[in-house]
């Protein structure tokens, strides 16, 4: 079991501008139950670092978290939320904005439901960040959901939805720890690494 990373809630912004510097930065983004607030839970090893909530599309801000290295930001999750078209164009705009604008970011993790594979709101955020040339790493949640007999099938079946190679993928379960060690290592280096670049 590895270090757990010492996350620490910094602020809530509206807007990309309002968010303090970084030497380096990681982003979370998905849909809103795909598990974001879970995951950082689980790889701070904390319980109520974020909150949990149990409406989809709670998370409306820029969540800001710092860390060892640089800062992690839990975006608003896209779909599901029940909010007008406005305001859900509104938070699209905000998601692109700080993806393209937001100088320390260095790697976006895009969480993808394990259990239901990528969805079609997943593939366009997928060929947005393809078509933009920011540089993401898929993350598959909620393993222990899918049971172990269809697993195999299931890795590939997503790879492919995603088009990627099924080892291009990280698979994680928030509930049950697994792949949280392997992710933990990818966010210290994804850090480290451009932290230094950045001095």
């Amino acid at each position: 079991m590895s270090t757990p990373l010492p996350l620490r809630f910094v602020l809530s912004a509206p807007e990309v501008d309002e968010l303090p510097h970084s030497p380096a930065e990681l982003a979370v983004v998905g849909r809103s139950n795909v598990g974001k607030s879970s995951l950082l839970n689980a790889l701070a090893a904390r319980k109520a670092l974020a909150k949990v909530s149990g409406t989809p599309g709670k998370t409306r801000l820029l969540n800001l978290f710092e860390t060892d290295g640089g800062t992690v930001v839990d975006l608003p999750g896209y779909g599901y939320a029940k909010v007008s078209q406005t305001e859900r164009r509104a938070w699209e705009r905000r998601m692109h904005r700080y993806l393209l604008e937001r100088e320390p970011l260095v790697l976006t993790l895009l969480l993808v439901d394990g259990e239901v594979g990528p969805t079609s709101l997943d593939a366009e955020m997928l060929d947005w960040l393809r078509d933009h040339d920011v540089p993401f790493q898929v993350v598959a949640t909620k393993h222990d959901k899918v049971r172990s007999s269809k697993r195999e099938r299931r890795r590939r079946d997503l790879a492919a939805g995603c088009e990627l190679d099924p080892r291009e993928i990280v698979w994680v379960s928030a509930e049950k720890g697994v792949g949280i060690d392997r992710l933990r290592a990818l966010v210290r280096e994804a850090l480290a690494r451009d932290g230094r670049a950045g001095e």
